[in-house]
């Protein structure tokens, strides 16, 4: 499955036009009730999703097989949708889109009341479930996340001992020695960009935010400061990607990359290393298996740098199930997205973190624990302004434009260099702070 639909994103990236939302709205302040009688939850739900592999391959009728068990009386469907954000934006202006889905990252934060129910207080919801605070409006929360993850690469460990590395670069300059002896010692690709499907070099890079400074509060401080300022969490993560790059340590043509045949690539050793989310990491194991190679030579380690002689890793939101305004059936709606959320396991089984926070992290994460990162949940309470701000300045946070041009000034194929093209990043950026995030 392409990862282009999910998020494991830390900033919403556009809003929907006024006009173009308008014929999707309803009267905000309406509330999808926890169900206190399952036996008496009744009625029939469709559920939108992005994972349409899971739909595909009956493993989502199995969940509502499992729910059916507690909830008799509720149907429950699934619509996958290869364009998720595309298309569900577009329903959004009818009533029409689903009793659950999972929130389009077009939907600014303070648009989520005109579309969807409120679930509950945030200081109530706060105490039991992660990530809260991202689909937090006026104190009351429009969304639980499906699943979280922790931000990091994903790396064929065999390479990296081949080429004589056996432990984790502590610093941007270290890994890109690393880097060099990959190149040097082994045929496979040091680092792969995925630069032609876009997405990895949004959200990936973007969730650095709070792993370099080991800041709670990283995205929340972009309403009041320059997110390129010398020895930023954003200056570290696109100085490091212009340097893999420049140094000629990526694929030869980044244009022609291809997400679906890279997981077979590193599973085989044919690339070394990408950032991406601990999601990953089971999909890398299972093109292991498929690739004939023992899944454990799949390794997850952290972003190249420490505070205080540790690392952090960011543990961020991926979607968030919601409740359509319009549904005439929420209260089964709601009884879907708590049992989802508490009780299928679903975390588990994608090797992500738990919304839930009495849930234990999985196995993927041990290799973190073990070695004592310091995993840290980012705060979203700001992300309203960091959006406005950001659609101010027309840079993109979580678009791919300005990571492909960073690229492609880095390969040469544009002319200019990185100090003036973080500048002109900040200076947009600082300009469109005065007016747009107060």
């Amino acid at each position: 499955m392409g990862r282009k639909a999910l998020s494991g994103v830390l900033l919403a990236t556009a809003m929907l036009a006024v006009a173009g939302c308008s014929g999707g709205a309803a009267t905000t302040g309406e509330t999808a009730n926890a169900p206190a009688d399952p036996g008496k939850v009744s009625g029939e739900i469709k559920v939108l999703t992005h994972r349409t592999d899971l739909v595909q391959s009956g493993t989502m009728k199995k969940y509502a097989d499992a729910f059916n068990k507690i909830y008799p009386k509720v149907k429950v469907t699934f619509e996958g949708i290869t364009d998720y954000e595309g298309e569900v934006k577009i329903r959004m202006n009818t009533d029409q889109y689903g009793d659950v889905l999972m929130i389009p990252n077009a939907i600014a934060q303070d648009d989520y009341p005109k579309f969807f129910a409120s679930l509950g207080s945030a200081r109530e919801l706060g105490k039991k479930y992660r990530f809260v605070d991202k689909a937090t409006v006026k104190g009351k929360v429009y969304g639980l996340a499906t699943v979280g993850n922790a931000n990091g690469f994903v790396y064929n460990k065999a390479v990296w001992k081949k080429a004589g590395v056996t432990h984790w670069p502590t610093t941007p300059a270290q890994f890109i020695d690393d880097l060099k002896a990959i190149k040097a010692r082994t045929r496979a690709v040091p680092y792969y960009t995925n630069f032609k499907d876009g997405w990895p070099l949004t959200s990936p890079w973007t969730g650095i935010l709070g792993s370099v400074s080991c800041d709670p509060q990283a995205s929340n401080k972009l309403v009041s400061a320059n997110p390129w300022a010398p020895g930023s969490d954003l200056t570290t993560a696109d100085t490091l990607l212009y340097d893999m790059v420049h140094d000629g340590l990526t694929e030869k043509d980044p244009t022609t990359t291809n997400w679906e045949s890279s997981k077979g690539m590193i599973a085989k050793g044919d690339i070394a290393t990408m950032l991406l989310g601990s999601w990953a990491v089971t999909q890398m194991q299972d093109a292991a298996k498929t690739a004939g190679t023992n899944p454990d030579v799949i390794g997850f380690m952290p972003f190249p740098a420490q505070v205080g002689g540790r690392f952090c890793s960011v543990l961020s939101a991926d979607y968030q199930e919601a409740v359509n305004i319009h549904s005439k059936h929420k209260e089964a709606a709601r009884a879907w997205i708590d049992w989802f959320t508490d009780r299928s396991g679903f975390a588990q089984n994608e090797g992500s973190v738990p919304t839930l926070k009495s849930s234990a992290l999985p196995a993927t994460l041990k290799p973190y624990t073990d070695a004592g990162v310091k995993l840290i949940e980012v705060s979203q309470s700001r992300t309203g302004q960091v959006n406005t701000i950001d659609n101010a300045a027309e840079i993109g946070l979580n678009k791919p434009d300005y990571r492909q041009k960073l690229v492609d000034l880095a390969r040469g194929a544009q002319q200019g260099d990185l100090e003036d093209y973080l500048g002109d990043l900040g200076k947009k950026w600082t300009e469109a702070a005065k007016t747009a995030g107060s």
